[in-house]
């Protein structure tokens, strides 16, 4: 893996200090009610005190590892899945299609990938990754379970770093996977997978990186994904209604980050990553509201692109 000068892997956000992005326990209380009942299903905790301290202690441990505002404002016990387009068909591919391989990508603990497996996709066909890999060991804390009781593969690394992905251009018109199948549990970087994956999801990953890399990360996504039709990647993240830079305050200390817009974002899909009228894009752009209700300003965008 690729080390800069600051000691980040290659693909890195920069180095934060924690104490510029404060800790809010009271997030807690803005979690979903469906968010909190899919982990007490899971966990068995049904007591309301309880699980918000299980929940809290959890936060505290991750925000110790990297003080992404995801982690501070509970996103890791929520899951985004469900949400994006296409969700309905991303289930049923893994339901229908023989030995179909998920890819989470960015999967933090691991909320998006259980969702899945819930509704149908067997979790030994789950590969999740992260460049954390202690976040992957905190979802076993959060939900309660085990390798032997979720046996989905994990893999710690760089989605930016050649070395994990392989090769980042997607396969051509009619051409299969260039090399069988991977054991799923052998892996040991993603390299392997190319051709393979039928669904590929990732949250809140893109808003993190210049528009360059994430152009890069598009490719490699699409390097990975099963040249089928139907095949599909979906995910979402912070985005803007016009593309360009967004700066977001926090605790005093401002993020800057490159944002697409839906159009923005389905031209490089549909005509730079894939070649033009392959893929079929699907966006929904929406707001974030404040305290009271109102727009924010700040939008976020869930997608989906599948193969025609």
């Amino acid at each position: 893996m690729t080390v800069n000068t600051d000691g980040t892997t290659a693909g890195s956000p920069t180095p934060r200090d924690p104490k510029a992005f404060p800790i809010d326990e009271r997030a807690f209380k803005r979690l979903k009610p469906e968010d909190l009942q899919f982990i007490k299903n899971l966990t068995g905790l049904t007591d309301d005190e309880a699980l918000e301290k299980h929940v809290v202690s959890l936060q505290k441990e991750a925000y110790e590892i990297y003080p992404y505002q995801c982690i501070r404002f509970y996103s890791f016990a929520t899951t985004r899945i469900p949400l994006v387009p296409n969700y309905a068909h991303v289930v049923k591919l893994g339901q229908e299609r023989e030995d179909a391989i998920l890819l989470d990508v960015g999967c933090c603990f691991g909320s998006d990938s259980r969702k899945v497996a819930v509704d149908g996709w067997p979790a030994k066909n789950i590969v999740a990754t992260d460049i954390h890999g202690d976040y992957w060991n905190l979802g076993h804390k959060l939900f309660r379970s085990s390798q032997e009781t979720f046996p989905a593969t994990f893999l710690a690394g760089d989605c930016l770093n050649p070395d994990f992905v392989g090769d980042s251009s997607p396969l051509k018109s009619g051409g299969p996977a260039e090399v069988p199948r991977p054991t799923l549990s052998t892996l040991t970087t993603l390299a392997p997978l190319r051709g393979h994956v039928s669904a590929i999801h990732i949250g809140n990953v893109f808003h993190l990186f210049t528009e360059e890399q994430q152009a890069y990360l598009a490719r490699v996504l699409a390097g990975l994904l099963s040249f089928e039709p139907g095949s599909i990647i979906v995910g979402s993240h912070s985005a803007s209604n016009v593309k360009g830079f967004r700066t977001s305050f926090y605790g005093g200390s401002a993020i800057t980050q490159f944002c697409h817009c839906p159009e923005s974002w389905t031209a490089l899909w549909d005509g730079e990553v894939f070649e033009k009228g392959t893929v079929k894009v699907d966006t929904k752009l929406y707001e974030h509201k404040d305290a009271l209700g109102a727009g924010s300003g700040f939008y976020g965008l869930s997608w989906s692109v599948m193969r025609v």
